[in-house]
């Protein structure tokens, strides 16, 4: 009689712990949810709070203020668009180096200074919407507005002034050479962004020379390297979104008017 009554015990505790186990399985992927909401929610706080008293605000250029790549354009006027979009597009998702890919498309390319100023003059710089508004409402606060991008100076520094009121001397971007005749023969590999690593090196530079809080907007996965030393990672994918910069960014937008729309909140 007690024998059987042990058993009875036995199985329904068996049967209790089944039990709180499913209840614990089938409550999983909600808590996990709610743990990533809490996080998102977390980060997305703390990015708005480093925009708003951000002594500076750092801006890849291509596919971020601008809704092309500069260098695939140029290929394209150049004749070598295929090959070197390839190569874009492993640099931005961060399957090369970046020196490495910047060497490589510059090698198809070939650009002639002549080459850049009739592509700049067919194919203007198409602003990204709610960027030019988002550079200037941070201006107005008193925020150093950077662009750091892995383009060239020659195709970036007109715009970059025009569109979004950002002088040279607060550009970092790499530098086609070209010889007495305006053909090409390289270009400065002294230059922060042209190397991998290159943004976070900037960042720090700007630390250096002390700006206290930064922050990165971008859409590449160089772009999400500069987090640390930023402050804060935004993510842009109003051109092109990345899983990469989805996973690392603190904030992840494909509209820089909702960027705006956080500046003027309490």
């Amino acid at each position: 009689m007690h024998r059987f009554a042990a058993v009875r015990i036995r199985h329904s505790q068996q049967e209790a712990v089944k039990t709180m186990r499913r209840a614990l399985t089938l409550a999983a992927p909600r808590i996990t949810l709610a743990m990533r909401r809490a996080h998102t929610t977390a980060s997305i706080a703390h990015a708005k709070h480093c925009l708003k008293t951000a002594d500076a605000v750092c801006f890849d250029f291509d596919s971020t203020l601008i809704g092309e790549e500069g260098i695939d354009v140029l290929a394209e006027h150049c004749g070598a668009g295929a090959e070197v979009a390839a190569w874009t597009t492993k640099a931005m998702d961060g399957g090369v180096k970046f020196e490495d890919a910047i060497a490589a498309r510059l090698d198809l390319i070939k650009p002639s200074k002549d080459d850049v100023a009739e592509c700049l003059r067919r194919h203007p710089p198409q602003i990204t919407p709610g960027a030019a508004e988002l550079c200037f409402k941070l201006a107005e606060r008193g925020t150093a507005v950077y662009v750091v991008s892995g383009g060239f100076r020659a195709m970036i520094e007109a715009t970059a002034l025009e569109a979004f009121g950002v002088p040279k001397e607060r550009i970092f971007a790499n530098t086609i050479l070209w010889d007495a005749n305006g053909e090409y023969s390289g270009f400065d590999a002294t230059e922060p962004t042209s190397r991998d690593g290159g943004k976070p090196a900037v960042i720090a530079m700007l630390k250096e020379a002390g700006a206290q809080t930064i922050v990165m907007v971008g859409d590449g996965a160089t772009d999400a390297q500069a987090k640390p030393p930023a402050d804060a990672f935004i993510g842009f994918g109003g051109v092109v979104a990345r899983d990469a910069v989805v996973a690392k960014a603190d904030w992840f937008v494909e509209d820089f008017n909702e960027v705006v729309a956080a500046l003027a909140e309490d």
